[in-house]
């Protein structure tokens, strides 16, 4: 807010129930610390007044009644001036002065209270600052304790324009990668500032004595006030829609931060940034930076620089068309040049066609000897191969094979048989000379010698007398039959007499 003007200092919650304190006004608009203290009873006239006791003070005590009486008396404050000194130990705490052209004090703030701030002071800028009298009892300095500070008239403009530069800048606004690159020779160009003021002028006659063919759209807008943020962003949105030019210029001249400033709002910069065409920013003079400048495809320091940058210079166009026609016309003559000698090659090498078709007859006439040559040839090779094939088609016929097989066929059969009837014969004899063995030691041979075997109820062999018992019913094989017979008696006792009788009547029978 530019100095001079009133200002309403914010309500707090800490503040003072009764009559909340407001920042002094300086009608001369000058910075300066300002202090409003309430009005005080006027102290009793000593003459009047009857001779106190005399009292001795110590210096600490003095201090601590200046301070209670400061701090007692003396309620919430709000100050402005120019911050210097400022200084922040390990502590955290903050120490400056707040000044003006003609006094200071100091200051302190603590870190309770300045870390819920969100900025940080900076010597040199104004600020306006919320706090009470105090005094610092070992040195007996007087001193403000601050309890809250804000930017000042431009000091405020410029946070905000920090905070927003930043913010927008986190977002991706200002990446390069979205800058586009201006055409070089534009179609049409327009300008969007206000129609009567100085930069239009500087725009317009910087662009006659560059390329004056260029077309120019104005798009009319406010370009200070509280309105023109609004202006700018609906001229910038018609100069999209309308749609009839590559290239736009946004400028308005020179001025404080305070006149500069709704080139600084978000809306603008958000609406340069989203233009379809590209944008040159040129606000103010070369040290004026605004956030336009920022999202704009490209900043130029002036009015008349936007311009410069914008459209192409006719001189140099001209230069440029007449080093063109230069090369085009030692291009074409070079080219001629090239196709006349190139012409009279071909004039030379130019015959009378009956030459040609004789050339072509001759050799037409050494194709058809080659021809007939190469059949003849091909002719003699093909009979040859024919005589060979044929002679190995005699050889492998399958009849003289198939006549070969039969007697093949004829000589194996004979063999075979001989062969079988060898083998039949000499498993005759084998088959034989193993019955005539397996005949010997049969048992039906030893009962064919007078023997008998016994068997019990169940079939098995009874071969010593132990095996049966007495009553017990044996059958008995004989050469001729079998006899069914029942144990009466068992003696154990006549087996000697049973082996000789075995052994007389094998004796017998081989006889």
């Amino acid at each position: 807010m530019p100095a001079g003007r009133s200002r309403k200092a914010p309500d707090y919650i800490d503040a003072p129930a009764v009559g909340k304190p407001k920042p002094p006004r300086r009608k001369d608009g000058a910075a300066g610390t300002k202090v409003t203290i309430p009005h005080m009873a006027e102290p009793p006239d000593p003459i009047e007044s009857a001779p106190p006791a005399r009292e001795i003070l110590s210096v600490s005590a003095l201090n601590r009644r200046a301070r209670q009486l400061l701090e007692t008396h003396l309620p919430l404050l709000w100050v402005e001036g120019e911050l210097t000194n400022f200084s922040c130990p390990a502590s955290g705490h903050w120490y400056f002065t707040l000044k003006d052209e003609h006094a200071q004090v100091r200051a302190a703030m603590f870190r309770t209270r300045n870390r819920l701030l969100n900025l940080r002071p900076v010597s040199g800028q104004q600020f306006l600052v919320r706090g009470r009298i105090g005094l610092y009892e070992p040195r007996g300095d007087y001193q403000l304790i601050v309890d809250h500070m804000e930017p000042a008239g431009q000091g405020l403009l410029q946070r905000r324009f920090d905070e927003l530069k930043a913010r927008l800048a986190a977002e991706g606004l200002f990446d390069i990668a979205r800058k586009r690159a201006l055409p070089t020779l534009p179609r049409c160009l327009g300008v969007v500032t206000s129609p009567t003021g100085a930069a239009l002028q500087d725009v317009l006659r910087v662009l006659r004595r560059r390329f004056p063919a260029l077309p120019v759209f104005i798009y009319p807008t406010p370009v200070q006030g509280s309105d023109a943020a609004a202006g700018i962003v609906a001229a910038l949105d018609f100069a999209n829609r309308h749609g009839a030019c590559d290239l736009l210029i946004l400028t308005r001249g020179g001025g404080s931060l305070e006149d500069l400033w709704p080139f600084n709002e978000e809306a603008v910069a958000r609406a340069v940034a989203a233009s379809t065409i590209p944008v040159v920013c040129g606000v103010g003079h070369e040290t004026d930076v605004t956030i336009a400048d920022f999202a704009a495809d490209l900043r130029a320091p002036t009015p008349s620089a936007a311009a410069e940058l914008a459209s192409p210079d006719q001189n140099e166009l001209l230069a440029a068309l007449a080093g063109y026609q230069r090369r085009l016309e030692r291009s074409l003559a070079t080219q001629l040049q090239r196709l006349g000698t190139h012409l009279e090659a071909l004039r030379r090498r130019l015959r009378h066609p009956r030459e040609r078709l004789e050339r072509q007859a001759q050799h037409l006439d050494h194709l058809e000897i080659r021809l007939v040559s190469a059949i003849r040839a091909r002719l003699a090779t093909d009979t040859a191969r024919l005589h060979r094939l044929d002679a190995r088609r005699e050889r492998h016929d399958p009849r003289q094979r198939l006549v070969q097989a039969r007697m093949r066929l004829a000589q194996l059969d004979t063999g075979l048989t001989q062969h079988m009837r060898q083998l039949l014969a000499r498993a005759r004899e084998q088959l034989e000379a193993r019955a005539a063995v397996l005949h010997a030691v049969s048992p039906l041979n030893t009962l064919e010698r007078g023997y008998a075997i016994v068997f019990d109820r169940s079939g098995r062999s009874v071969g010593q007398v132990t095996a049966t018992r007495v009553g017990a019913a044996l059958g008995v094989r004989l050469r001729d039959g079998r006899l069914d017979c029942t144990v009466t008696g068992i003696d154990t006792q006549d087996t000697l007499a049973i082996a000789r009788d075995f052994a007389s009547g094998a004796q017998s029978s081989q006889n």
